[in-house]
């Protein structure tokens, strides 16, 4: 019997069907769990490696089929300081950008001093 299900009453063949469909859920994921825990990272290395396709299925089943975004808020719903404090962030990242883009790098090299031996540090 499944582990939280109920026997259905005599008169009722049906019984609550959708307690039983959780519970055969749940009794599954536990058991879909368990079995991760002993083998799961090799399991999914061997299909990986040798069935490449049925790896990429699956993966793709894991990724929801549609994804609604909403936006809400936006700048209609923003005060007048939230309005500028979000100018003021957005020109401070285009001005950094600007001045890594415009960074002039300097290139050289080490030259020993004659007279100095090697190896000593300077101070």
């Amino acid at each position: 019997m499944i582990r939280g299900a109920r026997v259905a009453p005599a008169g009722n063949l049906g019984g609550n069907a959708q307690r039983s469909r959780h519970a055969l859920n749940a009794d599954t994921i536990r058991e879909m769990h368990a079995a991760f825990r002993r083998g799961g990272r090799a399991a999914i290395d061997k299909v990986m490696k040798q069935q490449p396709a049925v790896f990429l299925k699956l993966l793709v089943l894991l990724v929801p089929r549609e994804m609604k975004v909403e936006h809400s808020g936006g700048v209609k719903d923003m005060s007048d300081g939230q309005i500028e404090a979000a100018i003021e962030a957005i020109q401070a990242m285009l001005a950094a950008r600007e001045v890594s883009e415009n960074a002039k790098v300097i290139e050289g090299r080490v030259e020993e001093l004659p007279g100095k031996s090697e190896g000593r540090r300077l101070p």
